[in-house]
């Protein structure tokens, strides 16, 4: 049987990709999740100690945190290897915590170990907490250096006339860098919107109600323990009323703002795509570089399509999963478990495709003589322009004059313009104002 290598592995995410993605194993893989559930499971049992349940001296506690700090994947082993005996996965987790325990010489300690909880006050706090430092601290990141990418390039493309095509028309000219900031202000709106959604947990026993907790010391407030336990200590929010599994609404909220995010960037990599083939943006060539294996002289824009084919995978998971999580059969079914398994791989495809539109951004270079090109050729844009300026001056008919010309089936040149200027029955200054307007300088305020 073949042994698990980047070379044999099913999916391209662990494979063929894994270099640009191994930053996300410490967050999505199987030895992060059970890391996240001992953390989960560490703090609980310091938090009841703090409840003054038990006697825990406090030295033992950094010793008690470093078990998850310097967790390590011959410690996940372990727990898997636990996991083949039980064929349940928290409870090998809390097994592997009352070893470490005992090492720790807090054997009379053993049983406040997972006390009063069910498996999805595990997952439903180790999952939101591993979803949250993901994106704060990988997918957030990267977003944002490509946001920063294409402000500097609108910046530098600040001045540049193009012309703007509805359509696929030719249309009122524009500027390119104001065409980048178009997609900054778009993304710049999701990411302010993905971190208005709360990074919700579910923590409240088998079905939501505390039954266990409250049926052993009554006298405590578990729902003030379990709010300040999950919002202070795990910094994520309670959900105070559930069933057995957290809702999964705020997750999909994520899910769904992610969504629109990878659907901002497929419209970018299609706009570039197509200013590539216009032959606006020649692309940086690498020496021993192939861009076609039958055509030599080919420089595809693969970096704009690989995005576009990741961000499409992406999206179509982000789709099953706000989807199904948030619906589950009365108080519990396990649909969601296997799902859940799977959050990272969305992420995965979303980050590489990042990562492919940064290294296209990278080998563009600006062809500023065809945008001339293209400008020049396209005099009939503004006449859109000089009936305007004609309305502004009460000139009767100006659009039904402007459309005769421009529909006459002759090309319109700088030329044929200034003629039917000179023939209309205005002042000599207004025909100097409308002569001076052109394509390269008829593209508004931005």
């Amino acid at each position: 049987m073949m042994q698990l290598q980047a070379l044999t592995a099913i999916s391209p995410v662990d494979g063929r990709y894994r270099k640009q993605l191994e930053e996300l194993a410490p967050y999505f893989s199987e030895y992060a999740l059970i890391r996240y559930r001992v953390q989960v499971e560490v703090e609980y049992f310091i938090a009841l100690a703090e409840q003054k349940l038990f006697t825990l001296p406090k030295a033992k506690i950094p010793a008690l945190r470093n078990i998850y700090q310097s967790f390590t994947v011959e410690n996940a082993q372990l727990v898997k290897d636990t996991e083949k005996i039980t064929n349940h996965d928290v409870k090998a987790v809390e097994y592997f915590l009352k070893n470490e325990l005992k090492a720790l010489g807090l054997e009379d300690k053993l049983e406040w170990v997972h006390f009063g909880l069910t498996s999805q006050d595990v997952n439903n706090t180790a999952t939101p907490l591993l979803w949250k430092e993901a994106i704060e601290q990988v997918y957030l990141p990267a977003l944002a250096n490509l946001v920063l990418h294409l402000k500097k390039l609108a910046k530098e493309w600040k001045a540049v006339p193009m012309l703007a095509r509805t359509h696929g028309q030719p249309a009122s000219p524009t500027r390119l860098g104001k065409e980048i900031l178009v997609f900054v202000e778009r993304l710049e709106g999701q990411i302010k919107l993905l971190g208005q959604v709360p990074f919700a947990a579910k923590f409240g026993g088998a079905t939501g109600n505390f039954n266990a907790h409250h049926v052993a010391f009554p006298a405590i407030n578990w729902e003030k323990f379990g709010n300040k336990f999950v919002n202070n200590t795990l910094g994520l929010q309670r959900m105070q009323y559930t069933t057995q599994i957290e809702h999964y609404d705020n997750l999909a909220a994520h899910f769904d703002t992610l969504k629109r995010v990878n659907n901002i960037l497929v419209d970018f990599c299609r706009d570039v795509w197509t200013y590539i083939s216009m032959d606006y943006f020649k692309q940086k060539i690498k020496k021993n570089e192939v861009g076609s294996s039958a055509m030599p002289h080919k420089v595809n824009p693969i970096d704009f399509e690989n995005a576009e084919g990741n961000l499409g995978l992406a999206n179509a998971l982000f789709e099953h999963l706000s989807a199904k999580l948030p619906v589950s059969r009365l108080q519990r079914d396990l649909t969601d478990s296997t799902v859940l398994r799977n959050v990272g791989v969305p992420v995965a495809h979303s980050l590489l495709a990042t990562k492919s539109i940064e290294k296209g951004l990278g080998k563009l270079i600006l062809n500023a003589a065809k945008l001339e090109e293209d400008l020049n050729n396209n005099w009939a844009v503004v006449a859109e322009a000089i009936q305007t300026v004609l309305r502004r001056e009460n000139y009767p008919q100006p659009y039904e004059a402007l459309k005769e010309l421009t529909r006459g089936g002759e090309g319109i040149t700088q030329k044929t313009m200034n003629k039917f200027i000179d023939g209309l029955k205005i002042s000599a200054a207004l025909k100097k104002e409308l002569k001076a307007i052109t394509p390269h300088n008829y593209t508004g305020i931005h």
